[in-house]
């Protein structure tokens, strides 16, 4: 064991204590070389590790097969265009099965009639009386509908789905055909019951 005796004069107290300070800071300054490589080394080795196999990057081309949401501008509704009578006949097809003849609901959601109820003890929450927009109408149609095969309309199809809907509800006249110019015009009659809850409004 080496030992190191203290300047003369300094108290026994301090003897004790002058080597092993005088260590304390050499171990501090080593850790922090130490520490200071350590992270270079990891951010050197970091670029030269393989990614992980966890698939590659989207193409802008598959990116946009998903981006095709509708808000209630209407911005972004492709074009196309739709008539009731078409849709009737989609409708018959492809979505009373589940919502039963002229949207009156069963074995799933009704989706025509109810005005004026929503206000009562028994709501009645359909396209008609709950819906704000048109427009979003027509984006749930072509995203979510039919239940079993989501996607599966084409745009035209889902025009003439929203037309359809609309006049069972009231909404539109019988020769009326729905596009991206004239479903934004379309005003649902429940639309200004909606109330933002962010940002409070002034009173």
């Amino acid at each position: 064991m080496f030992t190191r005796s203290a300047p003369a004069g300094v108290p026994r107290a301090r003897r004790a204590m002058a080597v092993p300070a005088r260590w304390a800071a050499l171990v501090a300054l080593g850790a922090t070389v130490a520490l200071a490589a350590c992270a270079s080394l990891t951010r050197d080795a970091a670029v030269d590790l393989p990614r992980p196999n966890l698939g590659r990057e989207a193409t802008p081309a598959e990116v946009a097969g998903w981006d095709i949401s509708i808000g209630p501008d209407g911005a972004g509704l492709p074009a196309g265009r739709g008539t009731v009578a078409a849709g009737a006949a989609i409708y018959a097809v492809k979505c009373q099965f589940c919502h039963g003849e002229r949207g009156a609901g069963q074995p799933n959601d009704r989706l025509a009639g109810g005005q004026g109820t929503l206000a009562g003890s028994a709501p009645v929450r359909t396209i008609g009386s709950f819906w704000p927009y048109a427009t979003t109408v027509f984006d749930y149609v072509r995203r979510a509908m039919p239940y079993i095969q989501p996607l599966s309309l084409s745009d035209e199809e889902a025009y003439a789905v929203t037309a359809y809907l609309l006049h069972l509800n009231g909404i539109i006249g019988e020769g009326e055909v729905m596009s991206a110019e004239t479903l934004p015009r379309v005003k649902m009659p429940n639309r200004d019951n909606f109330i933002l809850a962010w940002p409070p409004r002034s009173r």
